[in-house]
């Protein structure tokens, strides 16, 4: 036996199996051994994906067809998460079923180099263990210090990726900053540069004053605010800031003698959320058709702190004449819509924040200041002048940085843009036209509306761990470093000395003075080359001939614009071509209750714990290794005590992959119930024990005939056989249907169907009396062995449509079947099952699903009078017209399945004494009657019900009682109502079902 476990029962009652795998690497595991007993996730999972890789099986084959994709390239600082294993099963899938078709089948691993998360986890380090900034180590250093931690943790994640059984080609492994990406990243900012599609400006960006760099949307988090709201800000120490408050203060108006007389005004009040940005005013706005102001066109108001003259100018597009005092306060410097304003009135941009957030020299007497100890303080002084005019509750959404918790700030800086107009035209018509498609095609809308709505992208980060930009500013003399026309973008500093002396006719290139930007590019950037940088973009490498452009790109819908839209924006202008043709989106997990992933609110999951099993005292102790605080730690782990209340079962990478698979029919979110995932792991149990119940009923003697396998029956199947084989084509129709249709949650409720209700729940019980039977009567072999080709077809058969959603278990019960000698070695290199035209039985399937209708009624019956072991004998009531034979024939089907005793068949007319006997109305032709004489004390069975009836009326009334106060509609809210009126309606059914039963079992008392 090449593998050893043992059970550790842990604490919490988490019942987990500590596997020891002593298969040497790379080989295939020994199973010589008899089936376990029961089955074990880790067991199982051990072992073959190490030979997978190892045979070769995730490298592309030679086949025309070609089925390829990329992986959306996780964050090298990550550890696998949800949305990760959810990507990754659904990829998994598809890339198996497309493999199993004989496609020829590429995945592209890779990771991103995740320039501010990197950076944000290394400067942590650094600081932890060397007591040292960035800034003390200087640039060179710490870059240095990021690609040793690269190298060391980076791929911890692709270790996860392999226990979660995803096949990919690892031989092609990329990261988005090895060199030849690196080729690529410098290659597209040059040419997008020369083609003017890149430049540089002076515009607004999302400004994390913590860590010192513009952010891209992604990272922006927003919270809403109802109402005045102290809070924490990152840097500020303990201090609590007011969010939420609309304060109007009033601006001093600047007139002559002879401008005062045409106007009964002192001051103009304005209203802002931000009172510290007024620092950046430059202007305030008024409606042009507003009666209040014609008299103040064109007049200034005087700043209280600076003296500076701010001109009042008229914009339609600003004011809304009939909201506060119709006059609005610009800061075009700090906020977007202001900006826009600015634009439009040639206003002066002026930014009033150094990097870290405090106030530059533009603040006056406020210089120095923390953004919010300003905000405070500018009030105070403001309430001194007499300019403070109110203040009032006003909701509002405030940006959160996602790295850092840091508030957002709009700030006015020189950077990088992209210009995405022509671009995004382009992109749009790929959909419109049916070149590219996304699915489901719900997200269409959500395209167009944000490509008809683009703005342009900032694409510079102020980090050091990135892609530095290839662009150099040309120092001549009296030139303003931030004037574009003197920056160019070249690949090498060589090809910039001789862009620029052509530029600038400067012969002696060598003298010209070049400084390389100090920002690095987005890392969405990188991304967005990522479908043929992967293939070695720009270069015509044979990859990028054979694989390019891609087939699939699978990934969230969150990330529709992010990354998706981006790809194909950059694809069409840099390669001419799609970089795929279909676009899959998957929901979003949330937890159970639908509330998002937070590790304050204990709800986070990781999916090896999920896979391994974890107990509560295990979740609660990953949390110190976090970076909560003790109050969120306390939250979580309340949160982890109700959601988790004995930890989480060990369900294997099978039953995780299968569950999350299935929940993709929820489509934006997906609501996880772990319990769900436990479930899942026991069906896999079912289909372990089927297969031992299958290898045990084809006995050790049992060999596959080369010549019987080729025709789709032996002799002498059956009805139950052909009603099997027939249910098992029908699953492989739909199921090859589904994955064509990308329904993945169809696929395993068809597969979960078969497997678990038809071959499980019926076939094989309805195999065990056949085992038995004498194989010295010749009709009994032959309906033994064609039971046993039965049988064998649809186990090895479901195994093959299974695979690609759960690899572990069908390769492991495979490989234990017997097998033809030109089998193939592995599950994962066999071929996906097609419909067999022969095996379609309509008549068949009608039969049995009319004795499943009355097995239905037998097991209805045993259920709601609790019966075990005991087994009543029955009685079929039939019209005259029913098909006698139907029933007399597949008695002990309904027998077996149904758990009866002896089975009557009487027509519709014949006198039967009733006493007794239940009644189950099967349809207009037929009904069941089960014979409870003498197995149900039916006066008992009576008082139990009026019982449970009278708690059932108890609490109804109580809740009728609520409903009868005085004013009951006005004074409890609607919510409320609605549920009482539920809570009543439930238990007036339940009465009402209460009521039949007791009426049944009166009338079968005598």
């Amino acid at each position: 036996m090449s593998t050893e476990k043992k059970n550790k029962k842990k604490e919490s009652g988490i019942q987990k199996v500590i596997f020891i795998n002593k298969t040497p690497t790379g080989e295939k595991k020994d199973l010589s051994h008899p089936i376990e007993k029961s089955y074990e996730p880790p067991v199982v999972e051990a072992a073959w994906y190490d030979w997978w890789e190892k045979k070769g099986f995730f490298k592309p084959s030679n086949s025309e067809k070609k089925f390829v994709i990329v992986i959306p390239p996780p964050n090298v600082t990550g550890s696998l998460h949800l949305g990760h294993a959810l990507t990754n099963s659904i990829q998994d899938t598809l890339v198996r079923w497309h493999r199993l078709k004989g496609e020829s089948v590429l995945w592209v691993p890779g990771t991103d180099h995740a320039g501010i998360a990197t950076q944000v986890v290394v400067e942590k380090k650094i600081m932890r263990e060397q007591k040292k900034t960035k800034y003390d180590l200087g640039r060179e250093k710490f870059v240095e210090e990021v690609w040793k931690w690269k190298e060391e943790f980076g791929n911890k994640i692709f270790i996860q990726l392999r226990k979660l059984g995803s096949s990919l080609d690892w031989t092609k492994e990329v990261f988005t900053m090895d060199e030849i990406r690196t080729k690529s990243v410098n290659e597209a900012f040059v040419r997008m540069f020369d083609e003017g599609i890149i430049y540089r400006s002076d515009r607004l960006v999302n400004w994390s004053c913590a860590l010192r760099t513009a952010i891209s949307d992604i990272e922006v988090e927003y919270i809403t605010l109802e109402k005045k709201t102290m809070m924490n800000v990152p840097g500020h120490g303990n201090k609590k800031y007011p969010f939420g408050i609309l304060t109007e203060f009033a601006y001093p108006l600047d007139l002559s003698d002879e401008d005062q007389k045409n106007t009964s005004l002192k001051e103009i009040v304005v209203a802002t959320t931000r009172i510290e940005t007024m620092l950046g005013d430059t202007a305030v706005a008024v409606h042009p058709d507003d009666p209040r102001y014609k008299d103040l066109h064109g007049k200034f108001v005087i700043h209280p702190f600076n003296s500076r003259k701010i001109p009042i100018i008229t914009d339609a597009k600003a004011v809304d004449m009939s909201f506060g005092t119709g006059a609005v306060k610009i800061t075009p410097g700090h906020d977007p819509n202001d900006f826009e304003t600015g634009i439009r009135n040639s206003l002066q941009l002026i930014n009033i924040f150094n990097e870290d957030g405090t106030i530059n020299k533009e603040g006056g007497k406020f210089e120095g200041m923390k953004r919010f100890d300003a905000r405070i303080a500018i009030y105070e002084e403001l309430k001194q002048k007499g300019l403070i005019r109110g203040e009032k509750p006003n909701p509002m959404r405030i940006g959160i940085c996602s790295r850092s918790g840091d508030i957002i700030e709009p700030i006015l800086k020189p950077q990088w843009f992209v210009n995405c107009n022509k671009m995004a035209e382009e992109s749009i018509e790929v959909v419109k036209t049916g070149k590219l498609k996304i699915i489901p095609d719900i997200f269409e809308d959500t395209w167009f509306r944000w490509l008809e709505n683009i703005r342009d992208w900032c694409i510079s980060r102020q980090l050091w761990w990135g892609h530095r930009i290839p662009a150099y500013f040309v120092d001549l003399p009296n030139h303003n470093r931030d004037k574009t026309e003197h920056w160019i973008a070249a690949r090498t500093e060589e090809e910039a000395r001789e862009k620029a002396g052509k530029k600038f006719n400067i012969e002696k290139t060598e003298e010209i003075k070049l400084y390389q930007d100090e920002d690095v590019l987005d890392t969405w950037f990188s991304s967005g080359l990522f479908p043929f940088s992967v293939f070695g973009w720009p270069e015509e490498t044979q990859d990028l001939k054979t694989f390019f452009p891609t087939t699939l790109l699978e990934t969230g819908h969150d990330i529709l614009f992010f990354w998706v839209a981006r790809m194909v924006m950059m694809s069409l202008n840099l390669t001419k071509q799609l970089p795929f043709s279909y676009v899959y989106l998957h929901p979003i997990i949330r937890d159970a209750h639908g509330r998002k992933m937070s590790k304050s609110l204990g709800n986070v999951v990781d999916p090896n714990d999920v896979i391994s099993g974890i107990t509560l005292k295990e979740l609660n102790d990953k949390l110190l290794q976090g970076n909560l605080n003790p109050n969120e730690v306390n939250l979580a782990k309340k949160g982890q005590a109700k959601e988790f209340p004995k930890g989480i079962a060990q369900c294997g990478a099978d039953a995780l992959r299968f569950g999350l698979c299935a929940y993709t029919i929820q489509g934006r979110d997906v609501n996880l119930d772990i319990n769900r995932i436990v479930g899942y792991r026991m069906f896999c149990n079912k289909i372990w024990n089927a297969v031992k119940f299958t290898l045990n009923f084809l006995g050790d003697s049992f060999e596959l005939n080369p010549e019987s396998m080729q025709n789709p029956f032996q002799k002498g199947e059956s009805m139950i056989d052909l009603w099997i084989l027939s249910r098992l084509n029908e699953a492989i129709i739909k199921t090859n249907e589904s994955f064509e249709e990308y329904k993945l949650s169809k696929v395993t409720d068809f597969l979960y169907s078969f497997w678990l209700n038809e071959l499980c729940g019926v076939y094989l019980e309805l195999l065990k009396p056949i085992k038995d039977l004498d194989s010295n009567i010749p009709e009994n072999e032959v309906k033994k062995n064609a039971a046993k080709y039965t049988l064998y077809r649809c186990v090895e058969t479901g195994l093959r449509l299974l695979h690609p959603v759960m690899p572990f278990l069908t390769e492991e019960l495979w490989q234990r079947l017997p097998k033809l000698k030109d089998d193939p070695e592995s599950i994962m290199i066999s071929r996906y099952p097609e419909p067999i035209d022969a095996w379609r039985n309509e008549e068949a399937e009608k039969t049995v699903d009319y004795l499943l209708k009355i097995i239905h009624a037998c097991r209805s019956t045993r259920q709601n009078y609790l019966l075990t072991n005991e087994r009543p004998n029955c009685f079929l009531k039939i019209h005259n017209d029913f098909p006698f034979q139907l029933l007399d024939s597949h008695l002990s089907i309904i027998a077996t399945l149904g758990q009866v005793g002896q089975i009557l068949i009487v027509s519709s007319d014949s006198p039967q004494n009733l006493s007794g006997f239940t009644l189950y109305v099967v349809d207009q032709s037929c009904s069941v009657h089960l014979n409870l004489k003498g197995i149900v004390d039916f006066e008992k069975e009576i008082l139990k019900m009026k019982k449970k009836r009278e708690g059932i009326q108890s609490r109804m009334q109580k809740f009728i009682e609520k409903t009868q106060i005085p004013n009951y509609s006005e004074k409890v809210p609607k919510e409320i109502q609605d549920l009482n009126s539920e809570k009543i309606d439930s238990l007036s059914k339940q009465l009402e079902q209460i009521d039949s039963q007791i009426e049944e079992m009166e009338r079968m008392k005598f």
